[in-house]
């Protein structure tokens, strides 16, 4: 009887497990609200077409939980492109969310507002930049909830997206407005940051001394995105801040995690990626300090 009452507390434990690793994402307001400011659009349903969103006038982060049997504690932002007119949130989103999960790394998707969308009244500064900013002070003033260390928090952008990623990790924070509440306290500069062929805007950055180690692709081809990773990766280095930089050839804009191309290369960045967030220490708890910078010379 005993043994019997074992195995099925053993089975009950593992199906919960399952359970908990399948959970569905969930979607949590940045403001419980709506975000500051005079919106008579307020309350107008998102736009889904095909696989693209638009008319973000509540800004969120969908939550993709790691699988409990890897999670690490480390947490990524992952702010989708389309231009500031759509949000591209199937390949630069819920796709991105599920390869980094396997990585133990609890990812939250954010929708922010869209300046560049028919009849927006947005501006990218004002409105699309602040949601970046609140989703990281968001993440951090809850991170015990989520299960996440306060201090292994990465913003990650494509296109549009890395605009935003560099607005806010590159660039001073804005000082707090007088009806700022608790989480507009949390810090708002992400620990490290990931920019995946980023636009134009912000860069060259104008607070990278003292900016977060930064890890960026492009592809050679992309007469938008490359020239700006390039920059701003020289940019970084000057001011000897950790960055890792990758271009891969023939390869033009909107690789996202290679959910249309067959190029070897490009199926393998985010492989990449994991390598230099285990080099930083961002992938175990308590991490965060870089490995030993190697400078040998033969």
């Amino acid at each position: 009887m005993m043994r019997r009452r074992l195995i099925a507390l053993a089975l009950a434990l593992g199906l919960a497990g399952r359970a908990a690793a399948a959970a569905e994402p969930v979607a949590v307001s940045l403001w419980p609200n709506g975000p500051p400011g005079a919106d008579p659009r307020r309350d107008a349903p998102e736009i889904v077409e095909n696989s693209y969103i638009r008319g973000v006038h509540r800004p969120s982060l969908t939550v993709f939980r790691a699988d409990p049997a890897h999670a690490n504690g480390a947490a990524m932002i992952v702010i989708p492109g389309g231009g500031h007119r759509m949000l591209v949130w199937v390949n630069e989103g819920v796709m991105p969310a599920r390869t980094l999960n396997r990585f133990g790394i609890t990812v939250f998707v954010l929708k922010y507002r869209l300046a560049r969308e028919a009849g927006s009244i947005f501006q990218i500064e004002r409105d699309a930049v602040a949601d970046a900013r609140r989703a990281v002070r968001f993440v951090r003033a809850h991170a015990a909830e989520y299960g996440v260390d306060p201090h292994r928090i990465g913003l990650m952008g494509f296109s549009a997206g890395g605009e935003l990623v560099s607005r806010v990790a590159d660039a001073p924070a804005p000082p707090l407005a007088a009806d700022a509440d608790a989480i507009d306290h949390a810090d708002a500069r992400p620990d490290f940051q990931v920019l995946i062929y980023p636009g134009p805007l912000g860069i060259p950055a104008p607070a990278a001394t003292g900016a977060p180690p930064a890890f960026l692709a492009a592809g050679t081809l992309d007469a938008c995105c490359a020239d700006p990773s390039i920059t701003l990766y020289q940019q970084l280095r000057a001011a000897h801040v950790s960055a890792e930089l990758h271009l891969f050839a023939d390869t033009g804009h909107g690789f996202n995690v290679a959910m249309h191309s067959e190029r070897v290369a490009l199926q393998h960045w985010p492989d990449r990626l994991a390598d230099w967030l285990g080099d930083g220490g961002w992938l175990v708890p308590g991490g965060g300090a870089r490995a030993t910078p190697d400078s040998t010379t033969k």
